[in-house]
């Protein structure tokens, strides 16, 4: 008996058993609207910002300020001996009281020709009428002497023209200044609050904010109200928070881009002109977009992709076209449907071509990656 049951037991063969369908989180895409944002880079530029330069010669008596410190408009930071150009004042102010006392001369001696001569001596009044128009001609280039020295006189002490920061002065006390054809520069005085932030957009961005624009009924006085937000490269997120400013009206057609600007309240100083800064400008509206965990976006030579499990369980990889990142969840601009499935847990396991076993949790939940 026993050797009868020997061969069926050697007739027995192994046999391949397919592993079960890898499990993956997947999630529908979560659908509301959201604040597009356009960014980019830019500079930050002074409010203000003007060099101080001698207009007058002479040498310099003083400077009356710390160097880096701030200033009020119309603190006076250098004297220029004042002395020499008081005198010319004072020289000119004494010609035009001579010119003055002229005048009231030639023209007391015009009235009474004038009174003497009514039917005869026409030669002598027409004499006395051009001496006096003489005085008067002259008084007039006395006072326009007189306002010369004067703002001369002026230029000896140079004052703030507006509240700002002054450089380190770039002479000292006894220099001879303001001589030769390059007036001297004595420091440079910045304005930091409020501060610029200057930035490009392309054209294709520029046309569709106009058409966006166009088609909600926004003028571009009301454009002027749109927020500008910046953020240093250590810091996180946008926490500067400006208005915009000014757009150029014409296209670099050198570069295909297009200026604009934005103005910030700087009372911390904590903007400087010349900072590199990121910049954020939320589009007009909201827009109804769909949107992913961030993680579960990925990247190959081809660009950013999703993996997406379709209605037979397998995995497909869709390239799309990323928007900005809202509340850890990214924009998805093109690419995916609504009613798509997206592998937000288990990526390593999702391998497009092949049968998953999905496992459906909501969008909002942050995605893990690889491991899982």
């Amino acid at each position: 008996m026993a050797t009868l049951l020997l061969p069926t037991a050697c007739d027995q063969q192994n046999q391949y058993v397919p592993p079960p369908p890898a499990k993956v989180t997947v999630a529908l895409p979560l659908k509301r609207p959201v604040t597009l944002y356009l960014e980019a880079t830019g500079n930050t530029a002074a409010f203000n910002s003007v060099d101080l330069v001698a207009r007058v010669q002479g040498f310099l008596s003083e400077i009356n300020y710390q160097d880096g410190a701030p200033v009020k408009r119309g603190t006076v930071l250098f004297v220029i001996e004042p002395d020499p150009w008081k005198v010319r004042l004072d020289q000119a102010q004494a010609a035009e009281a001579g010119a003055e006392a002229t005048l009231r001369q030639t023209t007391a001696e015009y009235n009474r020709q004038a009174q003497l001569g009514k039917n005869q001596f026409a030669s002598v009044v027409d004499q006395a009428l051009a001496t006096r128009d003489q005085a008067r001609s002259a008084l007039q280039q006395a006072h326009a002497n007189t306002q010369l020295a004067a703002i001369n006189y002026d230029y000896t002490h140079v004052a703030a023209p507006f509240d700002g920061i002054v450089t380190a002065h770039l002479v000292s006390v006894g220099e001879l200044v303001g001589g030769g054809t390059t007036p001297t520069q004595l420091a440079t005085i910045v304005q930091l609050d409020p501060i610029y932030v200057n930035f490009n957009i392309s054209e294709q961005d520029l046309l569709r904010i106009r058409a966006d624009m166009r088609a909600r009924g926004v003028t571009p006085a009301e454009l002027l109200a749109v927020p500008v937000e910046v953020g240093l490269q250590t810091e996180n997120g946008y926490p500067h928070k400006g208005v915009f400013d000014y757009a150029a009206p014409i296209v670099n057609a050198a570069t295909g881009t297009f200026a604009v600007r934005g103005r910030f309240d700087n009372h911390d100083r904590a903007l400087l002109p010349g900072n590199f800064v990121r910049v954020r400008v939320p589009m007009l509206g909201q827009t109804e977009s769909l949107l992913v965990p961030d993680a579960a976006v990925g990247t190959d030579q081809g660009g950013r992709y999703l993996l997406v499990v379709n209605g037979e369980n397998v995995v497909e990889q869709r390239k799309v076209t990323l928007g900005p990142i809202v509340d850890d969840l990214r924009v998805i601009e093109q690419g995916l449907k609504p009613d798509e499935r997206v592998v937000v847990g288990g990526m390593l396991r999702a391998i497009p071509g092949q049968k998953v076993e999905p496992q459906t949790q909501t969008a909002s939940v942050s995605a893990t990656t690889g491991a899982n």
